[in-house]
């Protein structure tokens, strides 16, 4: 519903692309802030407390946001910074989330597969299938009521993630063997094992690469759907759900594809099947061809953010997950903001097709360069184990190659 009601509400306020993208590019910019010392935090403490008590106090943010669109008071510095502090916890959130997972169903493919399946499309389903709709419904009958939704959501996280029962404080964590180190060598640990590791590294670039070219379209897309397509409200939102109608079951369908389709050939096709359905969509002047270039895109992405998320768990050791994960974050997310501005400068001098042709553009060449890095030979060798992957097999050792990889956290 937040996903949906936010950037209808800065349209409301202006519609300038750069200041709508601005809302969006705040709520972003906590990634690239705190990215690397939240995977160091996650790497210390007790996980699952971290995920409930920042939730808490993310209601608090949102209940206060509701108060103030009340008193009258919606502005876009307003939305900005409140986007910001909600983003903020999400650095922190997300990384203890994934290594529970692992901590939860361990470490095999297809295990992996079917639990991040599992999640990936429950997330679908909230955050494009229902939320949506029912955000821009919300929005309609008043601009606060999603707002206070969405921190009655925060608050009811919160106590999911509390009656979660047992310790999930990470291997090194719980052994007391990370006492007396600071924050940034355990930083500059997780670091040498990303970059140090071929098949991580390529992955996070291209990551970073496609985050950039889709939130250049994400931060204009309710101008795109009002100006270019002629939709309201309502239709803004039922176009955001489409994506979740082709997503949801791509994410359920996704082990099964994986085990199908050999992973380099998955990986870099789906970034070229992105390019492809994001240039249909800037093409498109019906809303029905826009609807169902937002369903391929929704099976396209769904598929391969479970092939990698699952790739990563099972590569990266329990006691580096909140470090390594947060670095590739860092990275992947930290082009979000950035393209959220570019696509804002893009439209406003181009106009508003220019972000998602340039985005597709950019998806392409990311996936062509790294085609020779993310072969399926490659993407095997590292599933094999911490430091398994081309540039070990040919006599390179990885920093972390003598350490074994454990399940629990």
């Amino acid at each position: 519903m937040y996903l949906a009601a936010l950037p209808l509400l800065a349209a409301t306020l202006t519609r300038d692309p750069l200041a709508v993208s601005v809302v969006t590019f705040a709520g972003w910019l906590p990634w690239p802030l705190f990215a690397l010392p939240a995977g160091a935090l996650v790497d210390r403490l007790d996980r699952r407390r971290v995920m409930w008590t920042v939730d808490a106090a993310r209601a608090l943010i949102l209940a206060a946001l509701t108060a103030a669109l009340v008193a009258g008071w919606a502005s876009i510095p307003l939305l900005a910074v409140a986007g910001f502090l909600v983003g903020a916890g999400q650095p922190l959130v997300e990384n203890a989330a994934q290594a529970m997972v692992v901590a939860v169903v361990g470490r095999d493919p297809g295990r992996l597969g079917r639990a991040n399946g599992r999640l990936v499309a429950s997330l679908t389903v909230g955050q494009q299938l229902v939320g949506p709709p029912v955000g821009s419904a919300a929005f309609a009958l008043a601009a606060w009521l999603p707002f206070l939704a969405d921190a009655a959501s925060f608050g009811a996280s919160a106590g999911l993630m509390a009656s979660v029962e047992g310790r999930f404080r990470p291997e090194g964590a719980a052994d007391g063997s990370q006492a007396g180190r600071s924050l940034r060598a355990e930083i500059a640990e997780g670091l040498r094992f990303l970059f140090g590791h071929r098949v991580l590294r390529a992955m996070v670039l291209l990551v970073g690469a496609s985050n950039l070219a889709f939130m250049a379209g994400e931060a204009v897309l309710v101008l795109f759907a009002a100006d270019e397509l002629g939709l309201g409200s309502r239709g803004y939102g039922l176009l955001l759900a489409a994506t979740a109608v082709g997503g949801v079951p791509a994410s359920l369908l996704a082990a099964r594809v994986a085990g199908s389709v050999p992973p380099g050939r998955l990986i870099v096709g789906g970034v070229l099947a992105g390019a492809v359905v994001m240039a249909c969509f800037g093409l498109a002047s019906d809303p029905w061809l826009a609807g169902a270039a937002q369903v391929a895109t929704g099976a396209v992405w769904g598929v391969w953010n479970v092939t990698l998320l699952s790739l990563r768990q099972a590569i990266v050791p329990d006691r580096l997950m909140g470090r390594v994960v947060g670095a590739i974050r860092l990275i992947g997310f930290g082009t979000i903001p950035v393209g959220a501005l570019l696509g804002g400068v893009a439209a406003r001098t181009l106009g508003l097709r220019a972000p998602f042709l340039l985005g597709a553009a950019v998806l392409a060449v990311a996936a062509l360069a790294a085609a020779s890095v993310l072969t399926t030979t490659a993407v095997e060798a590292a599933r094999a184990g911490p430091g398994n992957d081309l540039e070990s097999a040919c006599g390179r050792r990885s920093r972390d190659s003598d350490r074994p990889v454990g399940r629990s956290a």
